[in-house]
């Protein structure tokens, strides 16, 4: 097994899955990178951005990857099993920042911005809720490449992280809906689904994207009764489509919506925009006509909520009650199954890293990626995100224009 997996590194090292332009274009540009993964000091975020298997593949085709110690602990993943698969382990985060590519899940703080080294590059989230324009400027300062997992497409126009974590959050929304449902002092004592006998539980959800879809596949699974709602008709009919099943689905109208959600045991709001803020959908008095013990998973949280009522949760407190109504407002659900979740970014992560490598460097890779370049949102000390600077009243320029003059 181990002789096929390195014949395999060494298949893949020498550039035969490429096409013969792209092998002819890179072969004389690979590079060898420095990566270095941090421990998360937001005590809300569980997740690792590499798991020991990926490290292990980044190794062996020559790179060194520094882990700083505990970093995948919350996800289940020991130092052992990094050490074994060929990570440079340390205790100094100081350490992990003099990378030339630093890795997170996260936003970095203040003082991690201040240890990173001028011209570094950096992935991680952005969550533009918590963020201020001083924030932005320090990144500039430090003429750093800063790639947002949150504005990453791929060559289909879709947003691949965004995508990869909806479908954990769309699952596990239910999950979580039904744990609280079940509890007798958040909930009503009741099971998530449909028996033999008795009326099945209704869900409404609010949105018709990717968390939807996966929430609305494992509500229907459970035996549950499923309401869509979504202000365009191109999605309801992409939703059926993908589900297979004739669900209820309707548009966005006020007095539809009241009437599902007041006899609704849960409801998942999951209507994302790529506008600043979402504004809600549900008010406190459309609220007040649901049944006591109801539950609320705002997975729109992060743009602000779709419910009047919604405030932001952690993972330590994740629930409170309004109106009798219970609401789980956590904006990182993924956290909340690392071990799964890291696997996906992991996935995600580790081609693209290669594919850097492949091309000489990020500098390469963005001129020859156009879709991943839309990740991009401060390039060498430039702020390139049209709606960062429009919302924080900071410079911008076009990252294209910048690229091109080099």
């Amino acid at each position: 097994m181990e002789e096929k997996q390195g014949s395999f590194i060494k298949f893949s090292q020498q550039g035969q899955l490429m096409p013969l332009e792209e092998k002819l274009a890179t072969a004389s540009k690979k590079k060898s990178l420095k990566i270095g993964i941090p421990k998360e000091l937001s005590p809300n975020e569980n997740r690792v951005p590499l798991v020991p298997e990926s490290v292990n593949l980044l190794v062996e085709n020559g790179h060194e990857v520094i882990i700083e110690r505990g970093a995948g602990q919350q996800a289940h993943f020991s130092d052992s099993q990094y050490a074994e698969a060929g990570a440079v382990l340390t205790d100094s985060i100081e350490e992990v920042y003099k990378s030339e590519i630093i890795i997170k899940i996260s936003p970095p703080d203040y003082n991690e911005i201040e240890m990173m080294e001028k011209g570094k590059t950096i992935f991680s989230s952005v969550f533009l809720a918590n963020r201020s324009s001083k924030y932005f400027e320090k990144i500039v300062n430090k003429k750093a490449k800063a790639i947002g997992y949150e504005y990453i497409k791929d060559k289909s126009g879709s947003f691949p992280v965004i995508k990869s974590m909806s479908e954990i959050v769309g699952n596990t929304a239910i999950i979580i809906a039904a744990e609280h449902l079940s509890n007798l002092t958040y909930g009503k004592g009741k099971m998530l689904g449909g028996f033999p006998g008795l009326n099945p539980s209704e869900v409404v959800i609010i949105g018709a994207g990717t968390v939807a879809e996966y929430a609305a596949r494992t509500a229907i699974g459970l035996g549950a009764s499923v309401k869509i709602f979504d202000d365009t008709i191109y999605k309801l009919r992409d939703i059926q489509k993908s589900l297979g099943s004739r669900v209820f689905t309707s548009v966005l109208q006020p007095k539809v919506l009241q009437k599902a959600i007041k006899s609704a045991d849960v409801v998942i709001a999951a209507k994302h925009t790529h506008d600043e803020t979402s504004p809600y959908m549900v008010s406190e008095e459309m609220l007040k006509q649901m049944n006591e013990g109801s539950v609320i998973v705002d997975v729109s949280i992060d743009q602000g909520g779709c419910f009047e009522t919604s405030r932001l949760t952690t993972h330590e407190h994740p629930v409170y009650q309004e109106h009798g109504i219970t609401h789980y407002c956590v904006p990182n659900i993924a956290s909340r199954v690392p071990h799964t979740a890291s696997y996906s970014l992991s996935n995600y992560l580790t081609p693209v890293l290669l594919r850097i490598s492949d091309f000489g460097g990020v500098e390469n890779m963005l001129k020859q990626d156009h879709a991943f370049c839309k990740g991009i949102y401060v390039y060498n000390g430039i702020l390139t995100n049209k709606s960062i600077g429009k919302k924080y009243n900071l410079p911008y320029q076009d990252l294209e224009l910048l690229l091109s003059a080099f």
